[in-house]
């Protein structure tokens, strides 16, 4: 007879082979404790979270998410299963501020006036609230945040950092990352933000990657884990600026005076949205513009107060950082905030928060929705009550009308509103938002016919359901304030249902690429910024179909990937999600 161990090893094998066996059909090679997940077996992150999700099911527990970001071979999954939690039950949500709508920081010029506003006048109200694994909430209020933060820029301020010097964040979320943030702003300096690693032990490799960024940005600090303090000999030679690689235990000191404090044109942080390859392209976001978009989105979706942001968004990206930190900076609502690995070591989380806190508002991608509606099982789901949620915000990548209408079958029964599931567009160009649907009307989706669509460029209506259709949802119109238009090739400006590159302009727009004068040059036309993307509009409302650069032009037909890889990743066998089509020569 078996013992419990070489049982759950057997189960965890068995479990791990069939994964192996669907995502690279054909693949002989053999799946046993120490075969390495990536190099080995070929699962990449996703699969890795497919991985979790089945193991979780095989033997009712939740591992924890540290076995997503660490864990290299089936026998370090051993280990976190002997750690691994079974599933518990709800807990008790921590009392968040409740009672009448807050006055809002309407004459703050910048984002470190906004928290001083709130520090001053509600130093004692929840600002974040940490879930943490399955331990109980921790919370940080606006006191603690600004006290923090000014720990941090007095540490850098002392090491030297000069005002609209740049300094690089490569934080996971938590604590410390918020303090360190705001504490770069409180010192005159430029926050860089860098996603950190998947796994720790990639830490070198990582850096690596991103040192383009870091030259382009004449990042003079890093500040990070403990771990990648040894790579600062070898990004010296890459990053001729860098002064350091300090981590924020380092960094923090007694709160001082300092003697520069930001302007509203000043460069509040760089967003990168690309640099391991080609040229790094950094958005310049100044305070006013981070804060004519929030002050642009708040009213949009009537948001007060009174709100609760939920959000396991990364706070390295435009969607986390602005749309659910600052958002609710500004509004003074409360942000219930995980880490990206807690949300895809258990998607269930996410959905758990919402419930548990009474969230109103949650942001995420298209894939957020799709493996919730997916591959949840109903066990995760017990106790699950979703009416509180008003907002359920779909962008930041191609929106699936199948993962809409999927996503509302799967959890009106959970108390979903079918009218909070709501598509919006936007790019870091526009800091974030850009268009934005009305309030309570649900997804709308627009039935065209494919032939005309790929041949002519033009949208026209079509019967839902009938035989070669394309369906496309609407993302909204400009937010107040923002204009878009769709342009041809030559910059006319085209009708109705007209597919052609979308433009816009307004106060939430970048002035450009961080030194990268070529790119910013290509960014303006006339006026207006070129988003990138074709689209086309009906009534005011924007339709995106593609972006420029994927576009694939054959036999005369404009075909764009995301369609295809939608069509190929139906197909039973493939994964959904994991199909990549592009043009080749």
């Amino acid at each position: 007879m078996n013992s419990p161990v070489e049982d759950a090893s057997v189960r965890l094998l068995r479990v791990t082979a069939q994964l192996v066996r669907e995502t690279h059909p054909g693949r002989e090679a053999p799946v046993t404790l120490d075969s390495s997940l990536e190099r080995d077996l070929g699962l990449d992150s996703l699969a890795r979270v497919e991985l979790l999700l089945r193991l979780g099911r095989e033997f009712g527990a939740s591992l924890p998410e540290a076995a997503l970001g660490e864990a290299e071979t089936p026998r370090d999954l051993l280990r976190y299963l002997g750690h691994a939690a079974p599933a518990a039950a709800p807990q008790a949500a921590i009392e968040l501020p409740h009672g009448a709508a807050l006055p809002l920081p309407d004459a703050a010029a910048t984002l470190v006036e906004v928290l001083e506003w709130h520090a001053a006048r509600t130093p004692d109200r929840t600002h974040v609230l940490f879930c943490v694994e399955d331990a109980q909430a921790a919370a940080i209020t606006y006191a603690d945040l600004h006290h923090a933060a000014r720990g941090i820029a007095a540490g850098l301020v002392a090491r030297g950092l000069q005002p609209q010097q740049a300094v690089a964040l490569m934080l996971p979320t938590g604590r410390d990352y918020l303090a360190c943030f705001f504490g770069i702003l409180l010192a005159g300096g430029i926050p860089v933000p860098i996603y950190p690693p998947a796994r720790l032990a990639q830490i070198e490799d990582h850096l690596k990657r991103h040192a383009r960024i870091l030259d382009n940005a004449q990042a003079v600090f890093i500040v990070t884990v403990p771990q990648a303090q040894t790579v600062a000999a070898l990004l010296s030679a890459r990053v001729p600026s860098l002064a350091g690689i300090v981590t924020p235990e380092e960094l923090a000191a007694a709160p001082v005076a300092f003697h520069y404090r930001a302007s509203p044109n000043d460069i509040a942080f760089l967003q990168y949205t690309s640099g391991s390859t080609g040229d790094p392209k950094g958005v310049v976001l100044t305070h006013a513009n981070l804060l004519a978009n929030l002050r642009a989105m708040g009213p949009a979706f009537k948001v007060t107060s009174e709100d609760v942001f939920v959000s396991w968004l990364p706070l390295y990206h435009d969607m986390g950082l602005i749309g659910a930190w600052f958002g609710s900076l500004y509004f003074a609502m409360p942000l219930v905030l995980m880490s990206p690995l807690a949300f895809l070591a258990r998607p269930s989380r996410w959905l758990q928060a919402i419930s548990r806190h009474r969230g109103t508002l949650t942001a995420a991608p298209n894939f957020a929705y799709e493996l919730c509606a997916k591959k949840l099982d109903d066990a995760d789901l017990a106790g699950l009550d979703l009416s509180s949620l008003r907002l359920a915000l779909n962008g930041a990548e191609p929106v699936s009308p199948a993962t809409l209408e999927a996503f509302i079958e799967r959890f009106v029964p959970y108390g979903l509103q079918p009218e909070a599931i709501t598509p919006v567009y936007g790019l870091a160009e526009c800091s974030v938002g850009l268009a934005f649907p009305p309030l309570e009307r649900g997804p709308r989706i627009d039935a065209i016919r494919r032939d005309v669509f790929m041949r002519e460029a033009r949208a026209v209506p079509a019967e839902e359901g009938g035989p070669d259709v394309m369906r496309v949802p609407a993302c909204g119109r400009a937010l107040p304030g923002h204009q878009i238009r769709i342009v041809d090739e030559a910059g006319d400006e085209l009708p109705d249902r007209h597919v052609g590159r979308l433009q816009f302009r307004g106060p939430s727009a970048t002035r450009g690429y961080f030194r990268n004068p070529e790119a910013t040059q290509r960014l303006f036309r006339d006026g207006w910024l070129d988003s990138g993307d074709y689209a086309y509009m009906v009534e005011g409302e924007t339709y995106l179909t593609g972006r420029v650069k994927d576009l694939i032009i054959r036999g005369g037909r404009n075909l764009y990937p995301y369609e295809l890889e939608e069509a190929v990743g139906a197909i039973p066998g493939i994964r959904k999600g994991c199909v990549a089509v592009f043009a080749s020569t």
